[in-house]
C-alpha cells in the first residue's frame, strides 16, 4: 500500500497554462484515499443518529423560546443523514450496490427525498458541473430566459438567486425529484420505487404525527427542522459553485478538469456544522471524484491543494460571502461570469 502511495502522490501536474486533465488530477491522488472502511462509514450513522437524538430532546424538553435553537441543530443532524445517502448515491459508503442503495432510502427517509431520483439527476450534475445548459444544481439563468418567464416566476427566480437562497433547495426537490418525465425510460423504474417510497412513507408518518400531536406537531416536530435541514442544503449547493470569479461556460469551451477543480469552492464552517454534515463543505475532491468517502475527503484536499494549490478556491462561510452572492451572482455574463437583475436592468 506504501508504494502505491508513493506512486500516485509523486504524479507530476501539468503547468498551470495547460489545459487541465481531470484524468491526470485523479491520479495524482493516493489509492488510499479511495479505499472505503465501514467501520468509519457507519461511525457517520452513529453521529447523525446521536445529534438527531439530541436535538429532538431539546425540542420536547427544553423551554420553548429555545425551540429556534434545537430546530436549527436538529436540521443541522438531519442534513447529516442526507451526506450519508449522498455517500451511499456515489457507491462510496459500502461496497454492495444493496447495501449503499439500502442505506440511501433509509438515510433519505426522514427528508423525504427519493433516493434514486435524486442520485440519477445529481450524477448529471457530475457529468456537467458548471457547464451552461447541462448543469442541474443552480446553473445561472440567462437575460433572455428571465424575460421569458411570466411574473410569478420572475418572482420566484428573483427571490431565491437573492436574499431568500436558503429556501432554494425546496423548490429543487419539490420540482425536479417527483416527476418522471425528468428521467430516461430505462430510470424511471428505479425513479418510481422511490418515489412510492417517501410518498407512503408520508401517507403512513404524517397522519400518525396529527393524531398525536395535531398540526403544531407537525411544524414543530417536522417542518422546522427540515427546513434547517434545507437551509443547510441550499447554502452548500450554492456556494459549491456560485461565487462572483466562477464562470459557467457553453459546451465548447468548456473543460472537466477546470470545471471539477476550480470551479468548485471549498468552504470552512464551524466546526460543529462540518462534523455533523461529515465534510461535506470539503467539495473539491469530491467534484474531482465521487469515489473518494466523505472521512477521506479533507486528506484529498491537503492533497490537491500540494499539488494544484493554484487552482484551488477556498473560502470561510461568513455572511459577508452570502451578501456577495446574493446581490451579484443572478445572471449569466459570458464575460464576468454573473450581473445583478439591476445591472441587466430588471
Amino acid at each position: 500500500m506504501t508504494a502505491t502511495i508513493e506512486r500516485f502522490s509523486a504524479a507530476t501536474p501539468s503547468p498551470k497554462d495547460a489545459p487541465l486533465q481531470l484524468k491526470e488530477i485523479i491520479r495524482s491522488l493516493p489509492r488510499a484515499y479511495f479505499q472505503k472502511d465501514a467501520t468509519k462509514a457507519w461511525k457517520h450513522v452513529a453521529i447523525s443518529v446521536t445529534a438527531t437524538i439530541v436535538g429532538y430532546c431539546g425540542i420536547i424538553f427544553l423551554p420553548q423560546f429555545l425551540l429556534p435553537f434545537t430546530w436549527f441543530f436538529t436540521g443541522t443532524a438531519l442534513t447529516g443523514f442526507f451526506v450519508i445517502g449522498h455517500d451511499a448515491g456515489h457507491r462510496s459508503f459500502a461496497k454492495r450496490r444493496w447495501v449503499n442503495d439500502l442505506v440511501g432510502h433509509l438515510a433519505f427517509l426522514p427528508l423525504f427525498y427519493p433516493f434514486h431520483c435524486w442520485r440519477l439527476l445529481h450524477d448529471h450534475h457530475h457529468l456537467h458541473t458548471n457547464k451552461m445548459e447541462e448543469d442541474n444544481a443552480w446553473r445561472p439563468i440567462t437575460v433572455d430566459e428571465y424575460k421569458e418567464y411570466g411574473p410569478v416566476m420572475r418572482f420566484l427566480q428573483r427571490s431565491i438567486r437573492s436574499y431568500f437562497w436558503w429556501v432554494g433547495s425546496v423548490g429543487h426537490w419539490a420540482l425536479l425529484h417527483f416527476d418522471l418525465r425528468n428521467f430516461k425510460q430505462r430510470d424511471r423504474k428505479k425513479a418510481a420505487f422511490s418515489m412510492s417510497f417517501v410518498i407512503v412513507a408520508a401517507a403512513i408518518f404524517f397522519p400518525l404525527l396529527i393524531a398525536k400531536a395535531g398540526i403544531w406537531g407537525v411544524v414543530k416536530f417536522w417542518l422546522m427542522p427540515w427546513l434547517g435541514y434545507h437551509f443547510w442544503m441550499s447554502t452548500f449547493t450554492i456556494v459549491h459553485h456560485t461565487i462572483p470569479e466562477i464562470q459557467f461556460l457553453p459546451e465548447t469551451e468548456w473543460n472537466a478538469g477546470s470545471a471539477q477543480l476550480a470551479g468548485t469552492v471549498h468552504c470552512t464552517y464551524p466546526r460543529w456544522v462540518e462534523i455533523l454534515c461529515h465534510d461535506i463543505n470539503v467539495h473539491i475532491p469530491h467534484h474531482v471524484s465521487t469515489g473518494i468517502p466523505s472521512y477521506n475527503l479533507r486528506k484529498a484536499h491537503a492533497n490537491l491543494k500540494e499539488n494544484w494549490g493554484e487552482h484551488i478556491i477556498e473560502r470561510k462561510f461568513t455572511w459577508k460571502l452570502m451578501w456577495s452572492i446574493a446581490s451579484q451572482c443572478h445572471l449569466y455574463h459570458p464575460d464576468k461570469a454573473y450581473q445583478s437583475f439591476r445591472e441587466a436592468g430588471f
